[in-house]
């Protein structure tokens, strides 16, 4: 099937075709993110990139969404929903760096010493090029 490009490419139009190629996000965001970039007076390309952008962000969440319910976990638990207040002996920042996973970019280990969801941090390691 294709669609007729006439000059003023209609909501409609833009909807039926992201049916066909199947890009929801589009589909559902396509009127607020137009009324944004004419709004903000959006370059086409920078119209362009926000569409496609949108799009990969809903895909990648809802990907997540589908690994996590695949695991089978219990309950769902994540950093998002975790309560730092509940057990001040965790450092907030420290979690989030970890979680930043640059450590593992930089091929650095990480070991955890302790009992699961008890929440006692680990004594730092002495260094040995102090030790004396």
């Amino acid at each position: 099937m294709t669609l007729p490009r006439q000059r003023g490419l209609t909501e409609q139009a833009a909807d039926a075709a992201c049916r066909m190629l199947r890009l929801p996000s589009i589909r559902n965001e396509f009127s607020d993110i137009a009324d944004r970039a004419m709004k903000d007076q959006t370059t086409y390309r920078g119209f362009l990139a926000e569409l496609l952008m949108t799009e990969c962000d809903d895909r990648s969440r809802r990907r997540s969404e589908r690994r996590i319910k695949a695991a089978g976990f219990p309950r769902e638990k994540s950093l998002r929903a975790f309560d730092f207040d509940a057990n001040p002996n965790i450092d907030a920042a420290t979690i989030h760096t970890l979680a930043s996973c640059e450590w593992i970019k930089k091929s650095q280990r990480l070991c955890l010493i302790g009992d699961s969801g008890t929440g006692t941090p680990a004594p730092e390691p002495e260094d040995p090029a102090k030790a004396g």
